[in-house]
């Protein structure tokens, strides 16, 4: 019987077949000496084949994965070499951030569309908390929106707390499978509540000592929408650790430096120290951006090329 990967919390796997029906189900043990280089060979999001175990219980076996059309992953947390599937089967992605209480770094936010950028996922960055901005805060927000936009990405502002009208974002999500994404304390349980207001989920401040968000979502999780769709919710993440990427493929995934590529005077240009650099020349003439290059440069020195 076929199903959907509604919840992943390591051993276990809470999947919904075809007729609507929950099971609670674990994978079969030869499947973990299949070729899968993630931590986690099972993600929310996959489609998976499973045999029923006992209708009593409400308990299964998964015996198949199904390809995958396509995931996000991140560096494991507590493998360093080794990726961490955070969904599959996605039809888009969106970062939630903030830049107050706490604050997301756009070092943060270009990891994760890179991440998206990968694997052809497209990225929607939601800025939530906009009662907090200050006149300063909103010239922030005002050239991050510029800076984003400018390369394709659609961004977002809202304030939970004081506006519900999400029509504009129920838009997007229509029929479709999106993954939520941001640091803890962002808003992330607060806007499932709301496209899912049955849900009532836990919700936490910010800490105030730390300025960080605490974390209320133990385990990836799908849930369907008010509305046909569903979106995927996940672990508040601290840090977003690419992998299987190399230095020469990180231009690639900046979508303002890949239209230019091939003016580069040489092909394994990696557009730091080169001559005839067309990325370097589009940055001296304001057409790149200079805080999403000096993000590459960041990005491009904390790869470790030996491991690919």
């Amino acid at each position: 019987m076929r199903a959907l990967v509604y919840k992943s919390t390591g051993n276990w796997y809470y999947v919904k077949d075809e007729n609507g029906k929950f099971w609670n189900a674990r994978i079969k043990g030869v499947l973990k000496l299949d070729e899968i280089s993630s931590t986690n060979p099972i993600a929310v999001g996959d489609e998976v084949e499973i045999e029923i175990e006992n209708e009593l219980e409400n308990s299964a076996t998964i015996f198949t994965i199904y390809p995958r059309k396509n995931h996000i992953h991140r560096q494991s947390p507590s493998k360093k070499y080794q990726q961490h599937i955070i969904a599959s089967n996605l039809d888009q992605s969106i970062l939630m951030a903030t830049l107050k209480d706490p604050k997301t770094s756009q070092g943060f936010i270009d990891r994760f569309v890179v991440a998206c950028e990968m694997y052809h996922v497209p990225a929607i960055i939601l800025f939530n908390k906009a009662d907090l901005h200050n006149s300063k805060t909103k010239q922030n927000f005002e050239a991050l929106k510029k800076m984003y936009e400018a390369v394709g990405y659609k961004v977002l502002l809202t304030s939970l707390v004081e506006n519900t009208d999400l029509s504009e974002l129920e838009v997007l999500l229509k029929n479709k499978t999106s993954l939520l994404s941001g640091h803890s304390g962002v808003g992330k349980s607060t806007l499932i509540n709301l496209l899912c207001p049955k849900l009532s989920l836990k919700t936490q401040e910010v800490s105030g000592w730390s300025g960080k968000g605490l974390h209320t979502t133990t385990f990836s999780e799908m849930y369907d929408l008010k509305f046909d769709g569903k979106i995927i919710d996940t672990p508040g993440l601290r840090e977003f650790g690419l992998t299987n990427i190399s230095k020469q493929e990180l231009s690639h995934y900046f979508p303002e430096m890949r239209i230019r590529l091939m003016d580069c005077q040489f092909n394994n240009c990696q557009h730091i120290n080169e001559l005839d650099c067309a990325i370097k020349k589009a940055v001296e003439k304001e057409n790149i951006n200079i805080e999403r290059y000096l993000s590459y440069c960041t990005i491009l020195d904390s790869i470790e090329e030996k491991k690919y």
